[in-house]
């Protein structure tokens, strides 16, 4: 199978490329390396130490004998090499990484709030017109997030995608319809990603374009089996306000004895993942694509919900760093519960990964062994929803 991976320098992206070329797929990455722009940008550093994409490339062909191709391509501005890429590799399966990631970021200034509606949406559609117009049946797997929902259950568990309503009619009578879930986006970046599923929704109902959507959780943990390999496979940490997903953030504030920054009473609850299930998730939508004709897929990737403080409570119990309830810089309920259906991945055969102290031992030792790269200024979130959020 032939699988071009856009986004494959990134968090995600990067460990599923590595992951499908040692199952013996045959991968390219496609990715403008705006990941590494933007953190010089921000003056932030990974805390694991990140080698150039083509020192990464050479070390996985030599550790793995496999051959993973990269082109630099900004597929959100230059679709004609983008369509060309598509016509000339043929590839059974796409998997769309392609998108600024960051919550906090998409909401710090106008800049990063055009630069994210920008990018993500003329990614997506130029992505899949480039797939119509070359005229070949690929199937798209893209990256969403859990985030579509907004944060909150409305009494129920939250289904996959789609939600079966009954509509009364002019004489009483009810009528059921089918329809997507309604989105709740908590920042631009999440509105993104509901702006992406409607084009899904569309190129799928207009050309056909088959195409499932993974409506991913927090991710947590660094390494795979294959980033293991060698310190130039090495996966991205981040620790900062910004980019740091919040486990992760705890972990390194714990090591440098920093007490854990929590947002109002941490009493958000969301949905998590661990990066080794990510990257098998992506295995397991790729080897069961819909049928042609067949409407988008929606799964949601998410293996376990929890409360943020419930998270940092955890932590303390084992570090003793101490929590440090602080304003919390988002527009968000203080409180909020959150039940999600995840059965299409468990039906399909994922195992789930689940937070217990040996994995937390993983994360731990990363942020140790780098400690003397961790910029402390870097820790607290400086991206504010509204000016009223600011302390």
């Amino acid at each position: 199978m032939k699988v071009i991976i856009f986004g494959g320098d990134g968090f995600c992206g990067w460990p599923t490329s590595l992951y499908l070329s040692k199952l013996g797929l045959d991968v390219t990455i496609v990715d403008n390396l705006s990941r590494r722009k933007i953190d010089i940008d921000l003056g932030i550093n990974s805390l694991t130490p990140i080698a150039t994409i083509e020192e990464r490339l050479s070390t996985w062909k030599t550790v793995s004998g496999n051959t993973i191709n990269f082109f630099n391509i900004d597929i959100a501005k230059q679709y004609e090499k983008l369509l060309d890429l598509i016509k000339s590799e043929r590839p059974d399966s796409i998997i769309h990484f392609a998108e600024q990631s960051s919550a906090p970021f998409s909401m710090k200034n106008s800049e990063n709030k055009r630069y994210t509606i920008d990018n993500n949406l003329n990614s997506t559609n130029n992505l899949l017109a480039a797939i119509v117009e070359s005229g070949l049946d690929i199937h798209v797997v893209h990256l969403g997030t859990m985030g579509v929902y907004g944060y909150g259950d409305n009494g129920m568990k939250i289904p996959e995608g789609y939600l079966k309503i009954h509509i009364k009619g002019e004489n009483n009578e009810y009528f059921e319809k089918e329809i997507m879930y309604p989105p709740n986006p908590g920042s631009l970046y999440h509105m993104t990603k509901t702006q992406d599923a409607l084009m899904f929704a569309f190129y799928n109902k207009n050309n056909g374009i088959r195409i499932t959507d993974l409506h991913q959780g927090i991710v947590w943990g660094t390494q795979t089996k294959e980033t293991s390999m060698d310190e130039k496979l090495i996966n991205r940490f981040m620790y900062d306000g910004d980019y740091g997903t919040v486990l992760n953030r705890f972990i390194m504030q714990s090591a440098i004895g920093h007490a854990l920054t929590v947002h109002g009473t941490g009493g958000q609850t969301r949905a998590f993942i661990n990066i080794n299930d990510t990257v098998k998730c992506l295995e397991i939508a790729i080897n069961n694509p819909p049928n042609n004709n067949e409407k988008v897929k929606i799964f949601n990737q998410m293996t376990e919900t929890h409360k943020i403080r419930d998270l940092a409570i955890m932590i303390d119990k084992k570090t003793g760093c101490g929590i440090d309830n602080i304003k919390n810089p988002r527009k968000e309920s203080p409180e909020n519960d959150l039940y999600v259906t995840n059965k299409h991945f468990l039906n399909l055969g994922l195992t789930p990964t689940t937070l217990n102290d040996n994995l937390l031992d993983e994360i731990t030792n990363i942020a140790k062994k780098y400690i003397l790269r961790c910029d402390k200024s870097k820790i607290l979130s400086n991206s504010y929803w509204t000016p009223g959020n600011k302390p």
